[in-house]
């Protein structure tokens, strides 16, 4: 019997338009495999370094995507897409829009969030001889960026989320996770 999994995807929206994404990606069932948090800055190991080279290789590979802050954490990655505008770079090749539905496997955020899952698992897989294994969550948490004081705000908890890992809702050894000190936030990861 297939389980009913929640949706978390803005039905209707079009994740190819061109703005700012805020994305999480976590690692299976929370594993720790990046490194540590040590003095407040998180130390990457050869895992977290390999996550690292793959998220910054998205540019690259896809030229409507700019990347702004990101952070890897022990067991996650926090970061920003940017989709340009189509017209200032070319057209994204994608099927076109059908009956009014969405085609989201085509839409640029997903393909890219699929791109990077896809290969660095099977590069990290290799190097830790775990072939097969799933290294990845099977979905992601993404949210638009609205505004400027959205953008503002995602940056800051992004460059702070180490100084913060005791209190981070991805930290399962986190016995301080509370987020009614923060309303943005726990809106945000309420709407999750």
């Amino acid at each position: 019997m297939r389980r009913n999994r929640k949706v978390i995807r803005l039905r209707e929206y079009d994740y190819s338009q061109a703005g700012g994404y805020f994305i999480t990606i976590c690692t299976y069932n929370r594993e720790y495999l990046f490194g540590q948090v040590a003095n407040h800055q998180m130390m990457l190991n050869k895992t977290g370094e390999t996550v690292k080279q793959w998220w910054l290789k998205l540019e690259d590979k896809f030229i409507n995507v700019k990347l702004d802050n990101y952070v890897v954490m022990p067991n996650h990655i926090h970061g920003i897409i940017v989709v340009i505008e189509k017209d200032k770079v070319g057209a994204i090749h994608e099927l076109p829009l059908q009956s009014g539905m969405i085609m989201r496997r085509q839409m640029l955020i997903p393909k890219t969030v699929g791109y990077f899952k896809m290969n660095s698992a099977k590069y990290i897989n290799r190097l830790r001889g775990a072939m097969g294994y799933p290294l990845w969550q099977r979905n992601y948490y993404e949210h638009v960026i609205r505004n400027e004081n959205e953008l503002y705000r995602i940056t800051d908890y992004i460059k702070n989320n180490p100084l913060k890992w005791d209190l981070d809702r991805e930290n399962p050894l986190s016995k301080n996770f509370n987020l009614d000190h923060d309303r943005y936030w726990k809106e945000i990861y309420e709407s999750v």
